[in-house]
């Protein structure tokens, strides 16, 4: 190959390698060989594998510029989605602090209606306590009550004889019913000598079953059709045994004082 070839070569390949360097990539294979026409096809082969190893730099460029640009957009995404959830947060804490304050004055204005409502209430009996302080300081004082007259004493009688016929004639005045001291007596030692247990077994109210009993020999029926009232139902008592047999010689006869044997 004669020289000034080789010297055109090597000086058309620094062209090449220098225009290169400030095209786009698509149109490098092209200058190339529009800049060595007539270059055989080895030599052209070798060029353009030359080309292609060649990394573009003004691509590089370009991705460098979208990768920076992307970063900053999903920096300011992120930003911003931080920016909101503050934002939303002191919101809510906002909300939060106000829901408090509104609760607490409310339970405050509560305690308040509270107190005034029980301070108002002890004014009023007060009020009133002193109205009927008044009252009574107007109205004078009642009169005393007379003292209650005294109960009389409880009559007591002696446990004999003389004692049963006294309560019955007592008990008899009470009841309306007629006779001495004098016609009970009578009548009671010839029917059973004062004794209170006295019965008689042999005569015909013994044989019919019902014999006559106590101080006045008094048999059931007659008792307890002439019972008085106040006095035992014990057809032995002495007091009731008395009440029922003068009674009875009441209602026959006018009184026990006409009674002058068996009755």
């Amino acid at each position: 190959m004669p020289q000034h070839a080789i010297s055109g070569l090597n000086r058309l390949t620094r062209t090449h390698k220098l225009s290169a360097a400030g095209v786009a990539t698509a149109g490098a294979a092209a200058l190339v060989f529009a800049l060595v026409p007539g270059a055989d096809a080895g030599q052209g082969q070798a060029r353009a594998t030359t080309i292609e190893n060649v990394k573009p730099v003004a691509f590089s460029a370009v991705d460098t510029a979208a990768k920076t640009q992307q970063a900053t957009i999903a920096k300011q995404a992120a930003e911003s989605t931080a920016q909101g959830k503050a934002e939303a947060a002191a919101k809510q804490a906002a909300a939060a602090k106000a829901a408090k304050a509104k609760a607490a004055a409310a339970k405050a204005a509560k305690a308040k209606a509270a107190a005034a409502k029980a301070k108002a209430e002890q004014e009023r009996k007060a009020q009133q306590t002193a109205s009927r302080s008044a009252v009574r300081t107007a109205i004078p004082a009642a009169a005393p009550k007379p003292a209650a007259a005294p109960k009389p004493a409880v009559k007591t009688y002696p446990n004999n004889l003389d004692g049963w016929i006294r309560q019955s004639l007592d008990v008899m005045a009470k009841k309306g019913i007629p006779g001495s001291y004098n016609g009970l007596y009578r009548n009671i030692i010839r029917e059973s000598s004062g004794n209170p247990m006295a019965i008689n077994l042999w005569d015909i109210n013994a044989q019919n079953g019902i014999p006559s009993k106590g101080l006045l020999q008094v048999i059931d029926p007659t008792f307890k059709q002439y019972h008085v009232a106040g006095t035992s139902w014990n057809i032995y008592d002495p007091v009731a045994n008395i009440t029922a047999a003068c009674n009875y010689a009441a209602a026959k006869y006018g009184s026990m004082d006409n009674v002058n044997s068996a009755y």
